[in-house]
């Protein structure tokens, strides 16, 4: 997901439009570039590079950028390679956009703006925008209303932001499908496709709609939809403390978002239950009118990380509130023919709460009649919006590609849902609730612990760093635990790893293992343990290299496995949380020690706004 920074008032506009996409670095990116108007009449000017913002800067302190009025975007490639000829803002006259998102018809556009000699000078979708906006500029529009005509005639999913020398102090914004924050100045005002990039300078934010169009000038902001109606909305204040978007004393945001997860998990925990109480409340109605008795089954729609977090939340729904749960990749959802009703719920899980396909896959649920629940970090987001009901794990932001306290509070969040819906169904009493919300106040305290005892753990790291291929097993409520595992090390490590059950292992992957193969194992003592435990017979028989993960060690567990981390003992359906940690922290100094880029890994985005 590309990153998107704007200003219009009486600063420099380079130094803050820079900044702001260092703040949105998180999201992935190929190339850079920033585009002002200077004061006068000073013409439209720009710089553009292939690579990280690092290159830009020093094109910046060679070829400075003057003006109080920009626009600036960091770009993930969909259509044309990296390059700077294809790196935004692009041009087209006294126009200049920046662009999120894909314009499905831009060949069909572009072929008519060349018949009308139109000179184009990029392999990109976006440029077609720019020579629109110029077109209709000379028939007399202003730069809003030329906007709204352009979008009109788009297909797809965007977020624009455009500038234009013919109104100097202006910046025009539209969206559908991918986000945009309006942040509220005094003399000053911003645009940015994620909040993070304007904490530094204003907390009162707007979270533009699909089908909206927003004018900036330094003196206010006008919104309207496509079709002209004026939009009246307040702005909100956003909470977050700025300081918890910059890394601090620590080395990546993934290592300072793996220690922000006690509190983290504080607070999406705080004012929903208290120690000793047998109730969960949410700050909504998370339950559709005909109540809790009328579900019959629960969809769940998600991707990646979000996905694994849904399957520990189907273990533990079913377990505790007796409903059916499904779990389904958002891409695969909507392209078959899902059995929903309106006694189904779909919960549309997502930590940006941006994910198209997730946010597709839940516009489908609603046609076909079931109440849409968003479990989403992202309050306003489009998820959250669209849907039903929301239930926030809030977390507070996270900067690295690769999410850590996201999917621990997913996995909370989910816990808390599960003892709220049995209470209202009468699968659980009371006094069940408050043995079940007990240890959940012990979690901060535990995971505290295993980041104690993060030097074993890089021991252990830099011992197995230079390992090709990784297998990570699991069994009942731990066996997803496996799948993240998994995740988290090929995402940032670059090294091929897999996630199966224990039990699947004899049906395929038995026949990889050999010395060379570092097999990671999570093993707590719970009811599957004998049974995981013979499937680690098997490994060592083969001569696999265990990496065991439990919360209570044995002289015959010690025998077997190679290492052993041991992690602090909590209730059976909490174990996900605590042996989540030590996976995160394995993958993360695996990754320092091969010299990958941690924070930024190769081909990935924070949030997968288009299909």
């Amino acid at each position: 997901m590309c990153g998107i920074v704007g200003y219009t008032g009486s600063r420099e506009a380079a130094p803050i439009l820079l900044e702001g996409l260092r703040r949105l670095e998180y999201r992935g990116y190929d190339s850079a570039g920033i585009a002002t108007l200077p004061a006068g009449d000073g013409g439209l000017d720009l710089r553009r590079a292939a690579g990280k913002l690092d290159k830009l800067a020093k094109l910046l302190a060679e070829r400075p950028l003057r003006g109080c009025v920009g626009i600036g975007h960091t770009r993930w490639a969909t259509h044309g390679v990296p390059s700077e000829r294809n790196a935004h803002p692009h041009r087209a006259g006294p126009v200049a956009v920046v662009h999120n998102g894909i314009i499905e018809n831009h060949a069909e556009l572009t072929e008519g703006l060349r018949e009308r000699g139109h000179k184009f000078s990029s392999d990109t979708d976006t440029e077609v925008v720019s020579h629109l906006i110029e077109e209709r500029l000379k028939s007399g529009l202003t730069l809003a209303e030329a906007m709204r005509e352009v979008v009109a005639r788009l297909k797809g999913s965007f977020s624009l932001v455009a500038l234009s020398q013919t109104e100097p102090e202006t910046l025009v914004a539209a969206k559908t499908a991918t986000p945009l924050v309006i942040g509220f100045g005094e003399g000053e005002n911003f645009v940015a496709s994620d909040i993070p990039a304007l904490l530094e300078h204003t907390r009162r934010i707007l979270v533009l709609e699909d089908g909206e169009v927003a004018e900036l000038t330094p003196h206010g902001v006008r919104v309207t939809t496509f079709d002209g109606k004026p939009v009246a909305r307040a702005p909100r204040r956003i909470d977050w403390d700025a300081a918890r978007v910059g890394k601090g004393a620590y080395r990546h945001y993934l290592r300072k978002e793996i220690a922000e997860q006690p509190q983290a998990w504080i607070d999406t925990l705080s004012g929903r239950a208290g120690l000793g109480s047998g109730a969960v409340s949410f700050e909504e109605r998370l339950l559709p009118p005909d109540g809790a008795r009328a579900l019959s089954r629960m969809v769940m729609v998600s991707a990646g990380a979000s996905y694994i977090a849904s399957l520990i939340g189907k273990f533990l729904i079913e377990e505790l509130c007796g409903v059916a749960v499904e779990v389904d990749y958002s891409a695969e959802f909507r392209y078959r023919l899902p059995v929903i009703d309106r006694h189904t719920m779909l919960v549309a899980v997502s930590q940006s709460g941006e994910t198209a396909d997730t946010m597709a896959a839940m516009e489908e649920g609603k046609v076909r009649g079931a109440w849409t629940l968003a479990l989403t970090n992202t309050i306003d987001s489009s998820i959250a919006r669209k849907a039903d009901a929301r239930l926030y794990t809030r977390c507070g932001p996270e900067i690295s590609v690769t999410t850590t306290k996201c999917f621990t509070t997913q996995i909370e969040a989910f816990y808390l849902f599960a003892i709220h819906l049995g209470l209202l169904r009468g699968s659980l009493s009371e006094a069940r609730a408050a043995e079940l919300l007990a240890p959940a106040f012990a979690i901060p305290s535990r995971i505290e612990a295993i980041l104690n005892a993060e030097r074993e753990i890089e021991r252990i790291a830099k011992k197995f760093a230079s390992a090709t291929d990784f297998l990570y097993l699991g069994r009942g409520i731990n066996y997803p635990v496996a799948l993240e595992g998994a995740l988290k090390l090929k995402e940032i490590s670059y090294i091929h790893a897999e996630g199966y059950s224990a039990g699947e292992m004899k049906h395929g992957p038995i026949a990889l293992i050999d010395e060379h193969m570092p097999v990671v194992v999570i093993i707590p003592r719970d009811p599957v343990f004998e049974k995981t435990l013979s499937n680690l017979r098997e490994v060592e028989s083969r001569n696999g290299r265990i990496i065991a993960l439990t919360d209570r060690s044995s002289e015959e567990l010690k025998a077997i496995a190679e290492e052993v981390i041991e992690t602090p003992q909590v209730s059976r359906l909490l174990t996900p949380v605590l042996m989540t940690i030590p996976l995160q922290l394995l993958a993360y100094h695996i990754a320092v020690y091969r010299g990958t880029d941690v924070d930024q890994p190769r081909n990935l985005a924070k949030s997968v706004t288009v299909e």
